[in-house]
């Protein structure tokens, strides 16, 4: 198994260099298909998803649990993908829903302006001035998204195992560079980093099937898994939830063992 996941700013190359890649390795190139079969899963509408995934709305600031739904949504439907096959992942900050898992290989794609706005006037017919607008509007727009959601700065080198200049080296070769080092021992899954990508599969398993239960679906829960031992915690809402959570739970394949840790708490003490 091997995950490459891709970030790039807009018009930096980096949807070039994945489906380059992805021919190379003959492994599957995704990006928004992960938002398709989110929707298709929970049953959300697709551009409220999306827009939320490009641009989270200011009311999540008053409702954090929702940023944390969204992100779940997306990150179950990856994961999803990710453990039936090898794959190439661009967008929506894959390194960083993916979480800490060894065999992850990280790339973060950039390119001068000079290159980048060349590209979206070749790309999008537009002029000069709207480039380079529209450029820098959507990378604010990333920053900011990745700041708000994730607490980091999606630019900051130590979050990538390999950055490429694009402008310094052809989508031929940074498809040829990855490509090899998905040869590298370093990146292949070992038993620590295959336990920490099951143990993500498991965790988002359970989180799915509480999210899909109407006895369960309006709890504020957090879901871990360890080697089949399954922890849920946060606020169930009602006594009655709790039994419904531990079914629910069980009846989720890969769960040996489940532990209770969500507690009922009064307006008050939501406050």
């Amino acid at each position: 198994m091997a995950i490459i996941t891709i970030s790039r700013g807009t018009f930096s190359g980096g949807m070039a260099v994945a489906e380059k890649l992805s021919a190379k390795l003959g492994y599957p190139c995704i990006s928004k298909e992960v938002v398709l079969d989110a929707v298709e899963e929970f049953g959300v509408p697709e551009e409220k998803l999306i827009a939320a995934m490009e641009k989270p709305p200011k009311s999540w600031l008053q409702s954090p649990e929702r940023r944390i739904t969204h992100l779940n949504y997306v990150r179950y439907a990856l994961l999803k993908r990710a453990r039936k096959d090898d794959l190439v992942y661009h967008g929506y900050a894959g390194h960083l829903l993916l979480g800490d898992i060894a065999h992850v290989i990280r790339v973060r794609v950039i390119a001068d302006m000079e290159y980048r706005i060349n590209a979206a006037i070749e790309l999008e017919n537009i002029s000069r001035k709207e480039a380079i607008s529209r450029i820098k509007k959507l990378d604010k727009q990333s920053l900011n998204w990745t700041r708000f959601l994730y607490g980091v700065d999606w630019e900051e080198p130590s979050l990538y195992d390999l950055v490429i200049n694009i402008d310094r080296l052809s989508v031929e070769g940074a498809a040829e560079i990855i490509a090899q080092m998905v040869q590298l021992e370093d990146f292949r899954p070992d038993e620590s980093s295959r336990r920490a990508f099951n143990n993500q599969v498991l965790s988002s398993m359970v989180w799915a099937a509480l999210t899909k239960d109407e006895r369960t679906n309006t709890s504020n829960l957090r879901v871990t898994a360890d080697d089949g031992v399954v922890t849920i915690s946060g606020n169930a809402g009602y006594e009655s939830t709790l039994k419904a959570i531990e079914e629910v739970t069980m009846k989720v394949e890969g769960v040996k063992e489940f532990i209770n840790e969500a507690g009922i708490y009064s307006d008050q003490q939501r406050l």
